[in-house]
Parts: C-alpha cells; structure tokens; sequence
C-alpha cells in the first residue's frame, strides 16, 4: 500500500551530531580541529580565494562592453505570420500564445524573410522597411507598440 512505503534498509542514514560531550568521539572540537580561521563560526574565506594572492579571475584581462540598456527583440518573419486567418489582429500576446516564440523579451520585430498573402493587422514594436511594405502591400496595416 502507499501509505506503508519506506526506505529499503540502509538507504538512509542519520546525521552526524557533533559536540555532545567527550563521550561521543565528537565533543569538544566539534570535528574542527584546534583554532584557525575554519574553526571560528562564520569561518572560511570565499569562493576562489587564493590566500591573498591575486585570484585567477581578477588577474585575467577585461574586455569589451557589455550595454545593459541593450534591447533584445523576439524576431518574427512575414512567413510566420503566414498561419494566422485573413483580417487578424497580431499582437506580441497572441504570438505567444500560439507559440511562436516562447516569451517575449523588450519585445518583438517583424522581419521581410518569406511571403505574406493574407490581410492582417500587425502590432509590434520594430518594423524592418521592408517587412512595413509587405505587409501594406498585402492590404494589411502595421502598428508600432
């Protein structure tokens, strides 16, 4: 039965108690040893210290720029929006929820790859010119979020 499952026999096993008493193997120290900085509470230095020396990732040569108010678009092409109906509303929203793309990142560019046949009305917040044209050509109309 469920509720009677357990553990096969040795599979767990309890955890070490330490400092409880000289009797225990484990008392005093506590399995510390005596003194120094890993015996203190709160001891121990960080992650990739090098005893003082210069650690290895300040001393590797910085390069380069990262733009952190870079906007990263979703891209769509015109032969995505190929499998939506005639007359349509696209939105950013719609195009997730058809899994298009998985999520939406600053937002989302309408790219000229492929052919579009069909009338639809296109909301996005990056046109390329070209993609802008096929789209009006198509009889459709393009709006900038």
């Amino acid at each position: 039965m469920l509720n009677e499952l357990k553990p096969v026999a040795g599979a767990t096993k309890n955890r070490k108690r330490v400092g409880r008493g000289p009797g225990s193997g484990m008392g005093k120290t506590s399995t510390r040893g005596s003194k120094g900085q890993l015996a203190r509470s709160g001891g121990g230095t960080r992650p990739g210290f090098e005893g003082g020396q210069l650690p290895f990732f300040q001393r590797l040569p910085k390069r380069g720029f990262k733009n952190y108010t870079r906007k990263e678009y979703a891209v769509i092409n015109l032969s995505d929006l190929e499998k939506f109906n005639d007359g349509d509303v696209v939105t950013p929203e719609l195009l997730v929820a058809n899994k298009v793309f998985k999520k939406l990142k600053s937002g989302v560019k309408v790219l000229a790859n492929g052919e579009l046949t069909k009338k639809l009305t296109v909301k996005a917040n990056v046109f390329s010119k070209a993609a802008e044209e096929a789209i009006i050509k198509a009889g459709g109309t393009v709006e900038v979020i």
